[in-house]
């Protein structure tokens, strides 16, 4: 390359880079809440046009505004789109003049702002002229259907989105580059650790006075330099080997900047190896092979690399069943005694706590949950008592030295209980500690004094002192409930780590100076973290609001990801917990299973299922030598697990606990699973297997339909209950009932099959697909209009509506992601649409104006649920986060919510719907292992009924046509019918004999529908497309007990 050209390449890449901090400035205003400077930056640069900011302006009315922020772009003169811009926004000034009958301003737009656009055209520009004379513009006929101000602004600012995008002179501004928060201040931190590292006598605890200069340490006297550790000890802050492999985003504490490096994952170092490391950085750098973070982490063990292949589990590690503990009602968290490692403490969803002897099985301690000292609580705490005074246990831990154990509750309260021994266990310290949830605590002993360290749903991590009480620290930074609080001790620095449920990791200090490190969490969302045993290697697992989960090793210098090991389930059903054991293995309950990792290979090591009946996410935990794992169980109970060579413990298989114990007194132990937090006790029936209550064909009435889709994932019927539609995945399948002799209403009915109905000329009703998504993730939902004219629908992509009676696609709006994965119609008004997504949002959709009018946020996972209530004026909204919300439709406000309590086997992230009670002030709420129903208002609960230990998972259900009955199926192919509101069981339906044998094992039932007008049928969309409408039979007329028959399958 000749010099010339170099030359313009190193002008070319100075102009990229200067491009890049101008982006990396206006990141910062922003950041900095500085909007209007950050304008005034966009329009002198025209790098970047802001087109909300622009389209606030032009709906506001601001036209001076508007094009001053408009010329930093373009000129009218530019070129024809350039043109079309200045003359729609002038234009549209000019029509507001004459209709607000202001002439002489209409004039002076006439003359000083349209004059330019007569060179172009020049009768346009006389018609424009004589609208001065006219007393209503409206008069003209191509401006007949202008309506008012605000409108007209809305549909001139739809025009001129569409020219901005086409004008050439936009290209590449209209969308903001996509890089990490906080960007610049990252950058200004790097280079301060440079600095730092370059300094002759680096200090523990630098102070930042300046960016103007750089930063030097100065030398300690003679006296300090005696009293400090040798060089080698002295914290130097680390440098990332690559601004990629770094997932830091620094605090926003200026003084913090350097000794962010002194904590967590960037731990103190030799300064000259920090050096070296920096070097190395550098040539790395300039050879251009700088590693993204999937690289970081893909060099690493890949499976099937390292001994993964042929390791085998030791001897003496705990992977047979040798105890069943029964603790009586759902727990919750537990933790091993650090000395005696065969004792165990557990907290449970009521707010017992049990303290356990695992060698004998005996339980040598429980207590309730009480309140201590009311008077010392605070206001808030009192109301949120009186209003509910259920309790339960959030996290129970042991203090380092076993002599005191902590229990943090899901309301305001933290407990801390001395313990002497054996069943010795006193009331020590009650802290009215954060408002809302105490959902983690954990002991410390920074300068040897014992301290309790508490975070909540207040966004709040707090430090106690564990002997007289006090409040020590008080840390603020985060934005949203703090999950999980860790403290360690690296090289003489105390620091705490605390994750919270948007993701971030931060580290602090014990000073009152804000967070020191401040990161972002594989998965963004639920994450818990820990050290080996021997505090050497730091691991965290998260589970993200997706269901997606990740286990990972970080490399604790440099504050990137080491290892993500291989084999947790995808998604995973519900939030991961994990131990560590023996400065080796890594435990996760995940899948039904106990998985295991060696900690220096990413494949899967082995899984045990322990003995089986595990819930879907169990909670695992190893004692301090790593001889005993203990684990969560359906049935309340907890399952101990050894090796051979541990001390004998009583077994109690499972054969054994089934033998041993009756019927009923399993039944009734499975009553515990009911006593969840904010649920009233409801008196339910377990099904109890007398067939006597179950019908099964031909005493009942059946009609099967031949599949004609891949899978029924949405059933209705119409409105008029003559026809029911089945969705597949993009495929709509209509079966319309004929009216003659033998149906004599035309309603679908169980005595003459329906036939595929398509119009003339019309081939099958096809929704919108996105190419490249994956089917499975595919959430087809669709809804008729009120006189069944319409349907609107969604398969993935966009969302289409059809007219019914030709098949003609109308239109179609939001494209995909995010996905819609609910649609519900605005009850007074067919052109509103509530649109559930699966970010997590609610869309309020107008179709006839093809805008969107509101935005609603609440959940944090998919919405699975919409319904309106014309009587309440609300929507209800439910999603995979066990969240249940009402909006108030009228100023879509939210009003109320509430998690929909979940048993503990439950899988917390799976779907939850809801369907509105004909009176539409209570509502059904569906989960797969419970149903509820809920006055809508107050979302108070007033009937449940809870799947028990020998029941299928709920795969649907719904209110009858009169909401006297509720049907629900389940996975083996049964349905359930049971009388609203205490869920009284009615009788049981055994439709497997309806599928054809050959495919009878791999059939299962996926959605159920309910007649619009026949409370008594209902009908069943099964997996491989199939549908069966059930009926009882006329001489019964309704769904009852029968009387007592031969089982004709026996």
């Amino acid at each position: 390359m000749n010099s010339g050209s170099a030359d313009r390449g190193t002008a070319i890449g100075v102009m990229s880079l200067s491009k890049e901090l101008v982006f990396l400035i206006l990141q910062f205003l922003d950041e900095e809440n500085l909007k209007e400077t950050a304008h005034i930056l966009e329009r002198e640069t025209g790098y970047f046009f802001d087109m909300k900011y622009f389209e606030g302006l032009a709906l506001s009315g601001n036209w001076d505004e508007v094009e001053r922020y408009l010329s930093g772009f373009t000129k009218v003169e530019d070129n024809k789109f350039s043109l079309k811009i200045y003359f729609e926004i002038r234009k549209q000034k000019f029509l507001e003049a004459l209709d607000n009958h202001d002439g002489s301003k209409a004039l002076g737009i006439l003359v000083n702002d349209l004059k330019v656009f007569a060179s172009y055209n020049e009768d346009l520009y006389k018609e424009m002229t004589q609208l001065l004379t006219t007393d209503d513009f409206r008069k003209h006929e191509s401006l007949s259907t202008y309506r008012d101000t605000n409108s007209a602004r809305i549909i001139m600012m739809k025009d001129l989105k569409k020219v901005i995008e086409a004008n050439p002179l936009f290209r590449g501004k209209l969308k903001f580059p996509n890089f990490r928060s906080q960007r610049l201040r990252r950058l200004i931190n790097q280079s301060l650790n440079w600095q730092h590292v370059h300094c002759s006598y680096p200090q523990p605890d630098p102070v930042i006075k300046t960016l103007f200069l750089d930063h030097v340490c100065q030398p300690l006297d003679n006296h300090s330099i005696v009293n400090n550790p040798p060089p080698s000890e002295v914290a130097s802050a680390p440098v990332p080997t690559s601004p990629s492999s770094c997932t830091f985003t620094p605090s926003t504490v200026t003084h913090s900047a350097v000794s962010a490096g002194t904590v967590g994952l960037c731990a103190p170092r030799n300064p000259a190896e920090t050096l070296e490391e920096l070097k190395d950085s550098e040539s790395l750098s300039k050879s251009g092979t700088l590693e993204t973070l999937d690289e970081v982490t893909s060099g690493f063990t890949y499976p099937g690399q390292g001994q993964s292949s042929v390791f085998r589990l030791p001897d003496d590690f705990p992977k047979l069943v040798q105890k069943t503990l029964n603790e009586g009602s759902s727990p919750v968290s537990m933790d091993f005694h650090p000395v005696q490692s065969t004792l165990l403490i557990v907290g449970t969803i009521v707010g017992d706590i049990g303290l356990w002897e695992v060698l004998s099985g005996e339980k040598l301690l429980s207590r309730s949950f009480k309140v201590w000292d009311i008077g010392a609580c605070s206001p808030i705490f009192k109301a949120a008592m009186v209003k509910d005074p259920c309790v339960s246990v959030k996290c129970i831990r042991w203090s380092p030295d076993g002599s005191i154990f902590g229990v943090a509750y899901s309301k305001h309260i933290l407990q801390l209980y001395s313990y002497g021994g054996a069943s010795d266990v006193q009331p020590k310290l009650e802290f009215d500690a954060h408002v809302g949830g105490v959902n983690d605590l954990a002991f410390c002993a920074p300068d040897k004094k014992l301290m309790v360290i508490s975070c909540g749903d207040d966004k709040i991590v707090k430090v106690w002192d564990a002997v007289n009480g006090v409040k020590m620290f008080t840390f603020e930074g985060h934005e949203a409930s703090v999950y999980s609080v860790l403290p360690h001790t690296k090289e003489r620095i105390h620091f705490i780590f605390s994750t919270s449920v948007d993701g971030k990791i931060k580290a602090w200090l014990y000073d009152n100076l804000g967070a020191r490190v401040d990161f972002d969490a594989p998965g963004h969302w639920c994450t818990t973290m820990a050290y080996s045993d021997d505090n050497k290697r730091i691991f965290s697992c998260g589970t993200s609001k997706d269901g997606e989960s990740f286990l990972v090793e970080w490399n604790e210098t440099e504050g990137s990801l080491k290892r993500i090991y291989q084999g947790l389930r995808k998604p995973s059903i519900g939030i991961l917990q994990f131990d560590t054991a023996k400065n080796q293995f890594l435990a996760v309950g995940d899948d039904h299973l106990i998985k295991l990792w060696d900690m220096d290979n990413l494949e899967l090591l082995t899984t045990i299922d322990a003995d089986g009946d595990l819930p879907a996410s169990p909670c695992v935990r190893f004692n301090k030598e790593g001889t005993l794992l203990a684990v969560f169980a359906k049935g309340n109970r907890i399952k101990i697990l050894a090796n051979d060579s541990s001390p004998k413990l009583q077994q109690t298989s499972e054969n054994n606990y089934l033998a041993s114990s009756s019927l009923s007194e399993i039944l009734s132990e499975n009553e515990g699973t009911r006593s969840l937090e904010n649920v009233k006790p409801i008196l339910t029936e377990e099904v109890n297997g007398n067939i006597s209550n179950i019908y099964y064909p031909p005493q009942f009435q059946f009609l099967s339909l031949p599949a004609k889709t891949n899978k029924v994932s949405s059933l209705i019927y119409n409105n008029a209950g003559d026809s029911i539609l089945a969705l597949g995945s993009n495929v709509h399948v209509v079966w319309k009932w004929p009216q003659n002799d033998l149906n004599m209403s035309g309603k679908a009915t169980t005595k003459i099959p329906p036939q595929l109905w398509k119009p003339k000329g019309r081939s099958q009703l096809i929704g919108d697909y996105s190419a490249g998504t994956n089917p499975a993730d595919v959430v087809a939902c669709f809804v008729f209009s009120k006189n069944d004219s319409y349907g609107i629908s969604a398969s993935g992509g966009k969302i289409s509506v059809f007219n019914m009676l030709t098949y003609k696609k109308m239109t179609t709006f939001m494209s995909s992601p995010p996905m819609a994965t609910f649609l519900a119609l605005h009850p007074q008004d067919n052109n509103i649409i509530a649109v559930g997504l699966d970010d997590s949002t609610i869309v309020i959709y107008n179709v006839r104006n093809d805008e969107v009018e509101n935005k609603l946020k609440g959940h944090f996972g998919k919405i699975t649920g919409l319904a309106f209530s014309e009587v309440l004026n609300v929507l209800v909204s439910s999603g995979a986060d066990a969240q249940i919300v009402v909006w108030n439709y009228d100023g879509w406000e939210r009003v109320n919510s509430r998690s929909m309590q979940i048993p503990d086997e439950g899988p917390p992230l799976s779907d939850i719907r809801i369907q509105f009670h004909q009176d539409q002030i209570h509502f059904l709420a569906v989960h797969d292992t419970c149903l509820a129903i809920y006055e809508a208002k107050k979302l108070e609960c007033i009937g449940q009924w809870v799947t028990g230990k020998f029941s299928a998972e709920i795969s649907h259900a719904t209110f009858s046509s009169d909401s006297q009955l509720v049907y629900a199926i389940f996975l083996d192919g049964t349905a359930s019918v049971f009388n609203t509101p205490n869920f009284h069981l009615q009788c049981r339906i055994d439709f497997n004999a309806c599928i054809p044998l050959d495919i009878r094992c791999d059939v299962y039932p996926l959605v159920v529908a309910a007649h619009p007008n026949n409370p008594n049928q209902f009908a069943v969309g099964l997996s491989n497309g199939g549908i069966h409408i059930i009926e009882p039979l006329e001489s019964v007329g309704k769904w009852t007990a029968l009387p007592p028959v031969v089982d004709p399958l026996a």
